[in-house]
């Protein structure tokens, strides 16, 4: 059994554009903010009520890159990863903490965001190794660290042979 989980799924709009760093060796370390919203109406009141929560997500390595390059402010995005907690002291000597998500999959939602295009979004994961890929929903067609187009255009479907007369139902 394991000893715990720690999995984060977030879907929301990000507040700003990406901030894109890079290691002294190199690697890509991405940032966003990304807002949620949370809408009821108060049973009291009859009023309807809204909560925006605001989460810090950090990419590294190649899916930093891709995050840093295809998101873009105002644009809608589906998040997994996990928490991670980081104890920091102050200049003012006070001991302070930070909660981060570190991302492990991205898949970019809807419209483009600001002075995007409204096309589809990409599904990107870790694989093997550390490299980060398209996932199983949408094939760049190459090796799995080539970097995808700009706005893919729609999958070509594979039906494996069957037809609708194979469907039992």
């Amino acid at each position: 059994m394991a000893r715990g989980i720690n999995k984060v799924i977030l879907v929301g709009n990000l507040g700003n554009d990406p901030d894109v760093k890079y290691t002294q060796g190199g690697s890509a370390i991405t940032t966003i903010s990304v807002a949620t919203t949370e809408a009821w109406k108060d049973k009291q009141t009859g009023q309807q009520q809204e909560r925006t929560e605001w989460h810090r997500v950090k990419f590294f390595g190649r899916l930093a890159e891709i995050a840093g390059e295809y998101l873009k402010k105002g644009r809608q995005v589906y998040i997994e990863g996990s928490l991670r907690t980081d104890k920091y002291t102050g200049k003012d000597g006070v001991e302070r903490y930070t909660t981060d998500i570190i991302a492990n999959e991205m898949q970019m939602l809807g419209g483009g965001g600001e002075g995007g295009s409204r096309g589809g979004g990409g599904d990107f994961q870790r694989g093997g190794g550390g490299d980060y890929q398209r996932g199983p929903r949408e094939s760049s067609g190459g090796p799995a660290r080539q970097a995808p187009a700009a706005a893919p255009a729609a999958a070509q479907f594979d039906d494996g042979g069957f037809s609708d007369d194979d469907i039992p139902f």
